[in-house]
């Protein structure tokens, strides 16, 4: 009987504490191996070891459960708790986001990392409250690159005609209308879509040329590396806020450890993709003209897409940032 008492008694803490088993529905589109996996993965072992299994996490890959924007549509109204999400369709939620995906804004990862980690990147996680998201922090698809099956693209003018796959953003929209190219939203995944030349090309990092095996199917790359692509990592602002201070800690803490070892993950097998995509056959150009590239498209900050004054406002205090 003493027992059993002691036994109800430790329930009925560990409920109050908010300890008790409780099940994170977390959301991707991408299936097991690719990069956004990866960050739920570890974030997964991470937040079940340091709450000794109190939470489990729950992965919903491969679409199952919808796009990104629907996914963020069930994050916003509590039906899965979190997701890793790329940055491109945040912003028809949050117009900031914008400012992540500003072609060439970026040098490197190491610049990337000092302005996301820092106060810039802090101001975007928390202007997603006002949309209902909690942003945990930034983990990276990486630095997005052009591939298609027609020719080489070398010079802005080589993209002229090509009709190319984008995210649902009207940003990354408006990037390849500028280049000249015929930009065309489809949802994830697109590799039938290439297959049978419903779209000439695409852009994405490398590690999605590897994983998802476009080197079957596009014969061209160039290292473009226009835009900088994180994932922004997020959870229900409804759910969030119900956790008790603890909890909220533990969360963060894991996601942020989770996306630090994503993003040294990703770009320690960057040269091995490349080598394995050459050998694959596909043709790459590695030193396209990027100054030419970034001239066509720097009256992009003057556009309407940028002319909310908070949007502005950041966009500006971005660019002194990385000059």
């Amino acid at each position: 009987m003493r027992k059993i008492i002691f036994v109800i008694l430790v329930l009925l803490v560990m409920s109050g504490t908010g300890l008790a088993l409780e099940t994170i529905k977390l959301g991707v589109v991408t299936i097991p191996g690719a990069a956004q996996n990866i960050v739920a993965e570890k974030f997964k072992a991470l937040v079940e070891e340091r709450s000794a299994n109190a939470f489990n996490v729950k992965i919903f890959h491969s679409a199952s459960i919808g796009n990104e924007t629907e996914i963020l549509q069930q994050i916003q109204m509590g039906t899965i708790q979190m997701g890793v999400i790329t940055g491109g369709p945040f912003d028809t939620f949050d117009p900031i986001v914008r400012v992540i995906n500003y072609p060439f804004l970026f040098k490197d990862y190491d610049q990337a990392d000092e302005i996301l980690d820092g106060p810039l990147g802090n101001e975007i996680l928390e202007s997603l409250e006002t949309s209902g998201f909690k942003g945990l922090c930034f983990s990276e698809n990486g630095f997005r690159n052009l591939t298609n099956n027609r020719h080489a693209v070398t010079v802005p003018d080589d993209v002229k005609g090509l009709k190319i796959r984008v995210m649902s953003s009207p940003l990354h929209k408006a990037i390849w209308q500028t280049l000249g190219a015929n930009p065309t939203p489809m949802p994830w995944p697109i590799y039938t879509e290439l297959e049978q030349g419903v779209i000439d090309g695409q852009e994405n990092p490398l590690w999605v040329m590897e994983v998802y095996k476009f080197y079957e199917i596009q014969k061209y790359m160039t290292l473009t590396r226009h835009v900088y692509s994180p994932h922004i990592d997020v959870a229900s602002l409804k759910w969030f806020n119900k956790l008790s201070s603890e909890n909220q800690t533990l969360i963060k803490t894991a996601m942020k450890d989770a996306a630090t070892f994503q993003r040294k993950d990703n770009r320690d097998k960057d040269a091995g993709r490349l080598a394995l995509l050459k050998g694959k056959g596909m043709q790459i150009v590695e030193t396209p003209d990027i100054d030419a590239f970034r001239t066509r498209v720097a009256g992009l900050k003057d556009m309407e897409l940028y002319r909310d004054p908070k949007v502005h406002a950041l966009l500006i205090k971005m660019l002194d940032a990385v000059k």
